[in-house]
């Protein structure tokens, strides 16, 4: 009989303490993960430097930061320092993240009926109470960037890297090309699977009514922009007024990760809708002034004032509208609208679809955002399934003067008179 060192844990038992936080400071790391008296921890806090100094965004590290929290509360719980950790604590890490919910700040009101449950109308799943496969899988590569960083480039830490690879008994890059570079081989080994991604493109009869469900001229700007040219939510919120080229009607975004300038093209109903908002708003801005606004005007210290629009705000502009209309959609289907649009264009390439969407790699845009539409496929096949009823329902061909109908039936095999 095997004996195990390690310590068996019940996952479903623990519960994650309120313990730190993650901080903005005023400094060329922005972001730091504090404890509970505002300390920076420090195996983070060199961590982040090291991610600042290769050009990370700063909100890659905020986003990284809410990883390595909840990383760091799990080790208070099972009671083992950072730089002794092994596959083990990983693995139950993993299990517990399959199996708990997320820590939320208000309990549910009007969503607690509809969490995880598929909306009748977009047939898109809402979000649920636990951490789903994509979140999971994020945790795992910041932690094993996170460890590689401390055992490659700082020689401390654990042994090995506990967020191991599963590469299936084969040696990395065994077949390695002496020419190419070398690149990292093997998945992560407690990554769960993730479920064939549909295409979200809103349909056009939907786009009409969630259109007319908007509240100002500035959200219907906002959305306008995003379907017509497919850039993000934070990118746009990124623009200021010296971003928009009145007489070529582009607008200039600042891509998300590269931060690389890149000019877009959008349609003239956007520059309307953005012309009206900006007649509305009254007060002139300055060329590098932010160029989304929030409509009602808030103390915050210095009288009332308006306030730049943030991504929570464009939140709630998407959930009036959703309650309204009994949808889910997000921002992010506007994208995905925009994608397929263009896709069924035949004068675009999927290269032209690839710039505009400012993707890396053209297998991103391909299997992302222009996987065959499961409802389209859907409809043809129901067409074909009609069209089949309608020929069987139509009478045998007459046959023609000077030939036997019993004879033709023997010899094809079918019916005529």
């Amino acid at each position: 009989m095997a004996v195990f060192d390690e310590v068996e844990r019940d996952v479903t038992r623990i519960v994650l303490p309120r313990w730190g936080g993650v901080a903005w400071v005023d400094d060329p790391v922005p972001w730091l993960v504090v404890d509970d008296h505002g300390a920076p921890v420090e195996p983070v806090r060199w961590f982040f430097r090291h991610l600042m100094a290769q050009g990370k965004a700063s909100s890659s590290l905020r986003s990284y930061g809410y990883d390595l929290l909840r990383w760091w509360r799990w080790l208070q719980v099972i009671e083992v320092e950072w730089n002794k950790v092994t596959t083990a604590e990983v693995r139950d890490f993993v299990l517990w993240l399959r199996q708990a919910k997320k820590p939320r700040r208000h309990p549910r009101t009007q969503s607690a009926s509809t969490a995880g449950q598929v909306n009748p109308v977009t047939r898109k799943k809402n979000l649920g109470d636990g951490y789903e496969a994509r979140t999971i899988r994020h945790s795992n590569a910041v932690l094993r960037s996170f460890y590689e960083y401390w055992i490659t480039d700082q020689g401390q830490g654990p042994l090995v890297n506990p967020v191991a690879l599963d590469r299936a008994g084969r040696r990395a890059n065994a077949h390695h090309n002496p020419l190419g570079p070398i690149r990292p081989e093997g998945r992560i080994r407690y990554n769960p699977k993730l479920p064939k991604q549909q295409p979200r493109a809103i349909p056009d009869e939907h786009w009409k009514k969630l259109f007319a469900g908007l509240r100002s001229n500035r959200d219907r700007a906002v959305l306008e922009l995003s379907v017509s040219n497919g850039a993000r939510a934070a990118e746009l919120l990124g623009m200021c007024p010296v971003d928009v080229d009145w007489g070529e009607q582009k607008i200039r975004v600042y891509r998300k990760g590269t931060r690389a300038a890149q000019w877009l093209p959008a349609s003239p109903d956007a520059f309307i809708w953005l012309r009206l908002y900006l007649a509305e708003l009254g007060t002139p801005l300055e060329p590098n002034d932010p160029l989304w606004w929030t409509l009602r005007r808030r103390d915050r210290g210095d009288g009332l004032r308006r306030q730049p629009m943030n991504y929570e705000a464009l939140r709630a502009v998407l959930r009036r509208a959703n309650v309204l209309l009994g949808t889910n959609y997000t921002m992010h289907d506007a994208r995905h609208t925009s994608a397929i649009r263009m896709h069924r264009d035949d004068t675009l390439s999927l290269r032209d679809i690839q710039e505009i969407l400012g993707h890396a790699h053209l297998s991103t845009t391909a299997e992302t955002y222009l996987a065959e539409d499961t409802d389209a496929i859907i409809r043809r096949v129901a067409q074909h399934l009609a069209e089949r009823e309608r020929r069987a329902a139509q009478p045998p061909p007459s046959v023609a003067i000077g030939y036997d109908s019993a004879d033709l039936n023997v010899l094809f095999g079918g019916t005529s008179r």
